[in-house]
């Protein structure tokens, strides 16, 4: 496929009316529904080996929760600063607190991937919560596909895994950078990606051709391999998918469709009445679900929480408003 008709079939795909990526208020033009998913030749093929993670016990309190700004740049022409909010010392509760004390202990590391047009502020509602549950939460803006990079570049989302890659590098690091609030604070060896939309196409390319081996978990967020491929690749490293199945810009058969072709233990959580940004990640019920199943599926898979793994059913059964194909 030629480079501008990728562009094109990207652009009709993740441009049309995206919710959070854009405005978690704007109503869509169009709905744009993606083509079938290809896989990806150049990229090595996955294996079925379990996860390297050892067993061990997910936190049970709740933590305060920091936040504090990197200032990174990806060969001297990408910048890319990165929100992080990790677990902080102090009452739990409240808003996160600028270049708070971290909390004791070692925390395993999420890198999300924001949407397009987006922001890693437009998802701190969900991403607060798994800070408060025991994670490191480092979110990078993109420098041509969010809200202050103007110019939103869809192509640019193939670059996108790279980025991430990049920043978890720099993340990592800060463990052993004498005198930063988290070092020895990190889990350097438990690591995740999540994305939404565009950041989901981020994700999913960060276990296809641009695979990270570092990375145990993924969590996509209505999201579609278009461009990056299915061809997962390396060790195996469960998935968690999350889909409205009324999306209005990333057709749920799409995502569904990615979904089929993951090889490793995986499981889909479905919002009958979800939409592509609002109810999927804003509205309070239906945030608490897939703020609850995500955070249990990476206590499972971060920490090596058998227990957290068991209760993945029950938090995506609550209040009776999504559904679970579980796979794991």
């Amino acid at each position: 496929m030629s480079r501008r008709a990728l562009s094109l079939l990207l652009a009709s795909t993740l441009t049309a009316g995206m919710l959070v990526g854009c405005s978690a208020d704007r109503e869509p033009d169009e709905r744009a529904e993606a083509p079938a998913p290809s896989a990806t030749a150049s990229a090595p093929a996955a294996t079925t080996s379990a996860p390297d993670i050892p067993a061990g016990t997910a936190p049970e309190q709740t933590f305060a929760v920091g936040v504090r700004q990197l200032k990174l740049n990806r060969d001297g022409n990408r910048p890319l600063p990165v929100t992080v909010w990790y677990p902080a010392a102090g009452r739990a509760g409240g808003k996160p607190q600028s270049s708070a004390d971290a909390a004791e202990g070692r925390f395993p590391v999420v890198m999300f991937s924001h949407g397009l047009g987006g922001r890693p502020a437009d998802y701190q509602a969900l991403l607060t919560r798994w800070a408060a549950a025991g994670f490191v939460v480092a979110a990078p803006t993109f420098p041509n596909t969010s809200k202050a990079g103007g110019d939103n570049n869809v192509l640019d989302v193939l670059n996108q895994p790279a980025d991430v890659s990049y920043a978890l590098t720099e993340v990592l690091a800060l463990d052993a950078r004498d005198g930063d609030v988290l070092r020895g604070r990190l889990a350097t060896d438990r690591v995740a990606a999540a994305g939404h939309s565009a950041g989901g196409v981020t994700t999913i390319g960060l276990f296809t051709a641009g695979r990270d081996e570092r990375l145990a978990a993924g969590i996509v967020f209505a999201g579609t391999a278009l461009g990056v491929g299915t061809a997962f690749a390396g060790a195996a490293a469960p998935q968690l998918f999350v889909h409205g199945e009324a999306d209005e810009v990333v057709q749920y058969t799409a995502g569904k469709a990615v979904y089929d072709l993951v090889p490793w233990p995986k499981a889909m959580l479905s919002l009958p009445e979800g939409d592509h940004g609002r109810k999927l990640l804003r509205d309070d019920t239906s945030l608490g679900v897939v703020a609850n199943t995500t955070a249990e599926f990476l206590r499972w898979t971060l920490y090596g929480d058998a227990e957290a793994k068991e209760r993945i059913p029950t938090a995506a059964a609550r209040d009776d408003i999504a559904t679970l194909d579980n796979n794991l």
